[in-house]
Order: structure tokens, then sequence, then C-alpha cells
């Protein structure tokens, strides 16, 4: 097992990793939109989706994965009603590429965001 931590995302904000790869799996930690300076990204879902792809994509990079190489997402909205919105987000950022997903509604996020986006990807192998 190995910790994956990078630059790329915001440091872990507790007692917990960014990722977490075991064998050729990756497991990220839930993102939610904080920029590289522990910031909270301002506006509404479509702005903090797009700092939550950011900070899986520095996830996925660091451990030599990619978008291409998820197989599974789960989603946690705060407001089912968004989900239209972050679902052309959410697609923009996989293109044909469509891994298994779930998405729920929580009654609260950390630091009250809109979103938050876990994955479990594969390193290394074209899917």
């Amino acid at each position: 097992m190995e910790l994956i931590s990078t630059t790329a995302a915001p440091a872990a904000i507790g007692p917990y990793s960014q990722a977490v790869k075991l064998g050729n799996l990756l497991f990220t930690s839930g993102q939610i939109p904080l920029g590289l300076d522990g910031q909270i990204v301002q506006g509404g879902i479509k702005e903090q989706a797009h700092q939550v792809f950011a900070n899986l994509k520095g996830v996925l990079e660091a451990a030599g994965s990619s978008f291409d190489q998820v197989v599974k997402a789960t989603v946690f909205l705060k407001d089912m009603n968004q989900f239209a919105e972050l679902n052309d987000i959410y697609g923009s950022y996989f293109g044909d590429h469509k891994p298994a997903r779930s998405t729920v509604e929580v009654a609260r996020l950390p630091r009250d965001v809109f979103v938050e986006i876990e994955l479990i990807a594969v390193i290394s192998v074209e899917i």
C-alpha cells in the first residue's frame, strides 16, 4: 500500500491521505472545492465542480492515472436539484468514458460546499 500526496491538489485537512494506491488500484479521498490555497472556491455548483475535478486530476496524475482510467465515482451533492448541472460538468471530464457512478444527496458536506467526489481508478492500464 502506498499513500499518495501531491501539491497539485489541496493538502488533506484531517487525518487521511489524498489517495491510497493498492496494487494497480487507486482510491481517492473525497475532494471538495478547495483551491491550492486551502480556500473554498466562490460561486455555485459550476465553479465548485470544476475545482473538484481539478483537484481529482492532480491526485490521479500524481499516482500515474487519469480520468480515462476511473472505474467508479461517488458523487455527494448538497442539493439533488443541482444534479443536471453537475452531470453536464461531470460528462465534460469523462467524455465517452463512462465509469460506474453513484450520486447521493447529503444533509451537509465539509465547509458547507455543494459537491464532493471520490474516485476509484486503475493505474497504467488501458480500459
